[in-house]
C-alpha cells in the first residue's frame, strides 16, 4: 500500500505541473484530494494493514496530503496571476477586481466663504432670508429709493427679460423690502445671500454674475453705533481678532447716512503692500442707516422704527483672503484652481 501512495504522489505531482488553467486544477483537486480522490480513498484501506504498520502509513499519508495541498496552492496562485494578466492585456473588464476609488468632491471656495459669513451672523441672531433672482423693477430699484431716472442706476446695468419691468436682480438689496413686508410689524434681523447679475464687461475684477450678502436690521432703538459694533465684530471674527476697522462717508440711495467699511490689511498687518495699494486698509463692504423712504416702503413708520443695512461681495472677500487676482477663476470650472481650497 505504501508503494501505491508513492505512485499516487508522483502521478499527482506530474499532472499538477501540466495543468494550464484553473479549471484543470479544479478537476485535479477532485481526482486527488477530493472526498472521492485517490489519496482520500487510501485512508479507508488502513484497516487492512498490520497494527504496527498503521502509524507509519498514517504519518506518511498526512505528509503526502500536505505536500500535494501546498503544491496545489502554489500552482493555483501562478495560474490565477497568469489569467489575470491575460485578461487585462486583452482589455477585458474583470468584475472581480476592486473598483477604482471615486474621488471626493469639496465645497467651492465661494461657498466656504458664504458659510463662514452665515455662521458669524447666525451667532449674532441674524436669520437667512432668500429672495428671488428674478425681480421686478419696482422691488429692485423703485422701492429702494431709485427713481426711474436716478443716476445710480447707471452703475447697475441690468439684464432685462421679455416681460416688461422684469429683470435679473442687480443686488440682493431687493430682498430688503420683501423681508420687511413679511416681518412687519415685528423687528427684522436678516441676511440676504444670493446671486446677482449685471451686464458688465468681464475682466479680472468684474463678472456678469456674482454672489452678494446683504444684511438688514430694523427695530425701535437701532443706531449707527449698533451698525459699527455689528460689522466690527464680523470683521474681527472673519479676518482676525486684531483687525482694525474704519468707516468712510459714502452714498447709497437706500441708506442715509452711508459709509464704506475698511479693515486693516491682514496680509501686511497695516504696513502697506501691493494688495492694499500701500494704504494699509482693505475695503470690504458698504453700509448705512436704512433710508426713511425705504422703511416706509417696507411698511415701517420711520418716526418709530430705525434700521441699518450692509452689503458685501463674497468674491471680493475671498480674493482678498486668499490672494486671488482674477475673479474669472471662480466660474471657470478649472480643477487645478478649485482643488487648492
Amino acid at each position: 500500500m505504501t508503494i501505491d501512495l508513492e505512485r499516487i504522489l508522483a502521478t499527482a505531482m506530474s499532472s499538477l505541473q501540466g495543468a494550464q488553467h484553473t479549471a484543470d486544477l479544479e478537476e485535479w483537486y477532485r481526482e486527488n484530494l477530493g472526498r472521492k480522490g485517490e489519496v482520500y480513498l487510501l485512508t479507508r484501506q488502513m484497516g487492512q494493514l498490520e497494527p504496527e504498520e498503521r502509524p507509519l502509513f498514517g504519518k506518511r499519508l498526512n505528509e503526502v496530503k500536505q505536500q500535494l495541498q501546498a503544491r496545489y496552492d502554489e500552482r493555483l496562485h501562478q495560474l490565477e496571476a497568469a489569467e489575470l494578466d491575460a485578461s487585462m492585456a486583452g482589455n477585458a473588464i474583470d468584475v472581480t477586481m476592486p473598483g477604482r476609488k471615486q474621488p471626493l468632491g469639496g465645497l467651492h471656495v465661494i461657498t466656504k466663504t458664504m458659510r463662514e459669513i452665515y455662521r458669524i451672523f447666525g451667532d449674532m441672531g441674524f436669520q437667512i432670508y432668500r429672495s428671488p433672482d428674478v425681480e421686478t423693477d419696482e422691488y429692485n430699484f423703485e422701492l429702494l429709493n431709485f427713481s426711474p431716472y436716478h443716476p445710480a442706476r447707471d452703475m447697475q446695468d441690468s439684464f432685462y427679460t421679455t416681460k416688461k419691468d422684469v429683470i435679473l436682480r442687480t443686488h440682493t438689496s431687493s430682498g430688503q423690502i420683501r423681508a420687511m413686508r413679511e416681518y412687519f410689524p415685528d423687528p427684522v434681523r436678516v441676511i440676504l445671500p444670493g446671486m446677482c447679475y449685471r451686464n458688465e464687461q468681464i475682466t479680472t475684477r468684474s463678472e456678469i454674475q456674482f454672489t452678494q450678502v446683504e444684511g438688514l436690521a430694523v427695530g425701535h432703538d437701532i443706531t449707527f453705533a449698533d451698525l459699527k459694533g455689528t460689522l466690527t465684530e464680523f470683521a474681527r471674527r472673519l479676518f482676525g481678532a486684531n483687525r482694525q476697522t474704519r468707516f468712510r462717508a459714502s452714498y447709497f440711495p437706500f441708506t442715509e447716512p452711508s459709509a464704506e467699511m475698511d479693515v486693516s490689511c491682514f496680509l501686511c498687518d497695516g504696513e502697506g503692500c501691493q494688495v492694499c495699494k500701500y494704504t494699509g486698509w482693505l475695503e470690504i463692504l458698504g453700509c448705512g442707516m436704512v433710508h426713511p423712504t425705504v422703511l416706509r416702503n417696507g411698511g415701517y413708520d420711520p418716526e418709530l422704527y430705525f434700521g441699518f443695512a450692509f452689503g458685501m461681495g463674497p468674491e471680493r472677500i475671498t480674493m482678498l483672503k486668499y490672494g486671488i487676482n482674477d475673479i474669472r477663476q471662480f466660474w471657470a470650472n478649472d480643477l487645478r484652481f478649485l482643488q487648492q481650497f
